[in-house]
């Protein structure tokens, strides 16, 4: 019972991120009694665990960030939530996030924005900036997010925390709020690449709900290496522009030092399509979302707006009143892009883009690379307000992260550097289901790099 009181207060004290969505009684409440229930012989027992907002609970609510689920509880919990239960874990409230995870830096949440761990001026990163920032603040050794272009990745690279993007199909998507389908994943964030990994290989594995999941067994953790000898390691030179932050690039060429110190062998590679993942991403996640999104009406999902004479009428108003303006401008696209006389000139031609980017990720995986480095975000994290004004300067800080997602390949974030005390990230992306080596070199990389050097 103390250690949740433990965690409660912690969590409590963290209020100033406005990181967590869960009250603070209905919290304390909660953790007592999990706390009393847990199986003592579970390999994550006692391990508090935050959720974002838009995986499915029992315990709290599940809003998506969003005034149009405000109050929703889910009649059944995602997948990952109970086999954290069965492992011993404790759900520790959840996380704010952009709406419906439609955002690089949870200020799109209805509930205000997410404050960074390190500086209130900046953002954490997101849209799984709530989990990011709990995590990099202390509060949590982990926590659940999700992704769809790079929304666990990106706030760990800016809160300085790692963030693991698993295989499309190794986690169970059942119970996660659907934003793009094709895409969606859940993720892990953690202090260390231990944590994020040991969470990650629990909520791992075959799930007969979720067509989209493998039927595979969950992910054996590797031991930490010694060296990375045998490893060949590619430097993509799309993902090292020349207009790359300054102290994000010398941060990456210590860490590719460091990669060879260890052993590994460093070459560079080229992924040529990488230029049109941004496009590509911003037509195929609308699309999904456009359909996903339906089900919120008045009828089905969400407030009911009444007061009108017909149908159309009712909708409107519970769709523009109910949803934020990220997710309207969403909608709006990906309608516009499925529509009679476009789908053709934009998604059907961003799905051939789509097979294009895989294919480079195979053609350089195939020719020895075991995995790829790069920086995970082009800078630093950046201030509140910076670019809520240009939508197109937003998308661009995934440009980095939207291959792994658009390719169904692993990746992870891991820190590598600060400048002016602000966190850099560095990315390795794996081949699929080959997590087990992505996390031997982030193991490696993770013990060399000095904690809290500048860049």
């Amino acid at each position: 019972m103390s250690d949740a009181k433990a965690v409660a207060d912690r969590l409590v004290k963290s209020k100033r991120l406005n990181a967590l969505l869960t009250p603070s009684k209905e919290l304390r409440s909660a953790l007592t009694a999990q706390a009393a229930a847990a199986r003592p012989t579970g390999v994550l027992y006692g391990m508090p665990v935050a959720v974002k907002d838009n995986i499915c609970t029992l315990e709290f609510t599940t809003t998506c960030g969003s005034r149009i689920l405000e109050g929703y509880r889910s009649p059944y919990e995602a997948t990952a939530v109970t086999k954290l239960k069965a492992a011993g874990a404790l759900i520790a409230g959840k996380t704010n996030c952009d709406e419906f995870a439609m955002g690089s830096s949870t200020e799109h949440s209805a509930y205000g924005r997410v404050v960074h761990p390190l500086d209130k001026t900046r953002v954490p990163g997101g849209s799984s900036g709530g989990s990011a920032a709990l995590v990099g603040a202390g509060a949590l050794p982990a926590a659940l997010g999700s992704e769809t272009g790079g929304s666990v990745r990106q706030p760990a690279s800016f809160c300085g925390v790692v963030g693991i993007k698993p295989t499309y199909g190794r986690v169970s998507r059942y119970g996660l709020v659907a934003f793009g389908s094709s895409l969606d994943q859940i993720g892990v964030l953690g202090r260390s690449v231990h944590d994020a990994a040991r969470v990650l290989s629990v909520i791992s594995g075959r799930d007969p709900r979720d067509a989209t999941c493998e039927d595979r067994d969950p992910l054996r953790l590797p031991t930490v290496p010694e060296s990375l000898q045998g490893f060949v390691i590619g430097l993509p030179r799309e993902y090292f522009p020349t207009e790359l932050d300054p102290a994000v690039r010398r941060a990456c060429d210590r860490a590719v030092r460091l990669l060879r110190d260890l052993g590994a062998a460093v070459r560079e590679v080229s992924l040529p399509h990488t230029a049109y993942a941004v496009p590509t991403y911003y037509v195929i996640a609308p699309a999904e979302a456009s359909s996903n999104l339906a089900r919120y009406d008045g009828v089905r999902y969400g407030p009911r707006f009444d007061g009108h004479a017909d149908l159309r009428g009712l909708y409107r108003a519970t769709r523009g009143q109910g949803f934020g303006a990220e997710v309207r401008r969403r909608i709006l696209v990906g309608t516009y892009v499925l529509s009679a006389g476009f789908y053709d000139a934009y998604y059907r031609r961003a799905q051939q883009m789509r097979a294009l980017i895989a294919q480079d990720f195979r053609n350089v995986f195939d020719r020895g690379v075991d995995l790829l480095f790069t920086p995970t975000t082009p800078s630093p994290a950046f201030k509140a307000g910076e670019k809520l004004s240009d939508p197109i300067a937003m998308y661009m800080s995934d440009i980095f992260t939207v291959t792994a997602n658009l390719a169904g390949v692993p990746a992870i974030s891991l820190p590598i550097g600060r400048v002016k005390g602000l966190p850099i990230g560095g990315q390795l992306i794996g081949q699929a289901f080959l997590e087990d080596e992505m996390l031997e070199a982030a193991y490696a990389l993770e013990r060399v790099v000095p904690a809290t050097d500048e860049s």
